[in-house]
């Protein structure tokens, strides 16, 4: 199996990177756009990809897909984002077929994720998952994989406390904040970008906090408003950021921009100044620890803050791995039989065709010739024959392909598409 051809002359693979090998600056060079995802999606597609996932988060960057050779991959990836192949090689990593699929599993159920637990990337891979099949790019073997690892992410978050306690890049912001910063509640904080992230630190800063000096502003000012409603908290336009951040003493910039929103230049704070960066790409320019009464923090720092709910949370991966290792095998024997289901279709083609010409032979030859009962003889025989090599190869997947192509042989089988 391990040789296993997935596709007619292609193998499945999973190229990417991740926080484990590549820093922020590394992983910001290969961050995708929503605007590239699409553009990279519909050049495999013209380029005959029929099968292919493509996922960007701050911590990882990762293609799922089919290939005659992982570089058309990779290609794909390089052209689409600010990286080199060069650069690519130094941090990245490359699996075929079951190592795909095996870490498809383990990426999805939030146990390779850079804070354990962490199950938003298999929404992510849904989200992946629904772009590719608008774009025709989802084949049957790639909807039953993402839905595989769907059910396992599902039951590992009912039946572990793997998840347990709250963990998350903004909530990891949120404890640095209150373990380095004395009468945090009375400083003033100022959170920039409104997304996914920002919305879930804005969260979490009213509710540790206990802070109402909390002020928001986004690009868009009726998103930060939305956010604000909630709270109640205070909304100011973009373009008094660097006014808003002179007066603050945290500053929280959560932006998901591909190039600096913060720089050197818009900070005048005479005051001590603390920056969370939670983007990536890096969303601060790194020139502003030049300046002396500033300290940067980036999140790849905060998400290394391991506490009491992440250790506890470590009890519980083993018990994990044995809903990956369970789920994964169905999906494998599924895959098994998928691999000899066009010999077995080809092989019933061939009987029916045997048998239509010996009743064709037998119909001429006899006149009482019973047309009913000698199809329904005949095709219970054919029913039979396939059940037994049905059966055989199910069995013995150690010489499934002498089989197939002992049963090609034999028969002389056409090909058949699978």
């Amino acid at each position: 199996m391990e040789d296993y051809h997935i596709s007619r002359g292609k193998h499945f693979y999973t190229i990417g990177l991740s926080y484990k090998k590549a820093d922020a600056e590394i992983r910001g060079h290969f961050s995708l756009t929503e605007q590239a995802k699409e553009n990279l999606l519909q050049q495999a597609g013209r380029e005959g990809i029929d099968g292919i996932l493509l996922t960007s988060t701050c911590n990882r960057t990762e293609i799922y897909g089919f290939a005659e050779h992982p570089f058309q991959l990779i290609k794909l990836l390089c052209e689409h984002t600010h990286g080199t192949v060069e650069e690519f090689e130094k941090v990245a990593y490359v699996y075929k077929n079951k190592q795909a699929i095996a870490h498809m599993f383990r990426v999805g159920t939030g146990l390779d994720s850079q804070i354990l637990g962490d199950f938003e990337i298999i929404s992510q891979l849904k989200v992946a998952f629904v772009r590719s099949k608008k774009l025709g790019l989802v084949n049957a073997f790639l909807e039953r994989l993402v839905n595989a690892v769907i059910q396992a992410s599902k039951r590992i978050k009912n039946e572990t406390e793997i998840s347990s306690g709250a963990t998350s890049v903004s909530f990891a912001s949120v404890q640095y904040i209150l373990k380095n910063i004395e009468n945090v509640s009375d400083k003033n904080i100022l959170l920039f970008g409104t997304g996914k992230i920002g919305r879930n630190t804005c969260e979490n800063l009213v509710k540790h906090t206990r802070n109402n000096h909390i002020t928001l502003i986004n690009r868009t000012k009726d998103k930060a408003e939305k956010v604000a409603g909630k709270f109640d908290l205070t909304v100011k336009d973009y373009a008094d950021l660097q006014a808003e951040i002179r007066n603050s003493d945290i500053l929280i910039v959560a932006t998901g921009a591909q190039n600096p929103t913060v720089s050197k230049e818009l900070i005048y704070s005479k005051k001590d100044l603390l920056i969370l960066d939670l983007s990536i790409p890096k969303n601060v320019s790194e020139d502003v620890e030049e300046l002396p009464n500033v300290q940067l923090i980036h999140l790849d720092h905060l998400s290394q803050m391991t506490d009491e709910t992440l250790e506890r949370r470590k009890q519980f991966i083993p018990q994990a791995k044995e809903i990956i290792a369970e789920v994964e095998n169905d999906f494998n024997q599924w895959l098994e039989t998928r691999k000899f289901a066009p010999t077995i279709k080809a092989l019933k083609k061939k009987l029916r065709s045997m048998k239509d010409d010996e009743l064709d032979f037998q119909r001429k030859k006899m006149s009482d010739f019973n047309d009913e009962h000698a199809e329904i003889v005949s095709n219970r025989i054919i029913q039979k024959i396939m059940k037994h090599f049905a059966n055989h190869l199910k069995g013995d997947t150690e010489t499934t392909d002498e089989s197939l192509e002992l049963i090609h042989k034999v028969f002389q089988l056409e090909e058949v598409s699978k």
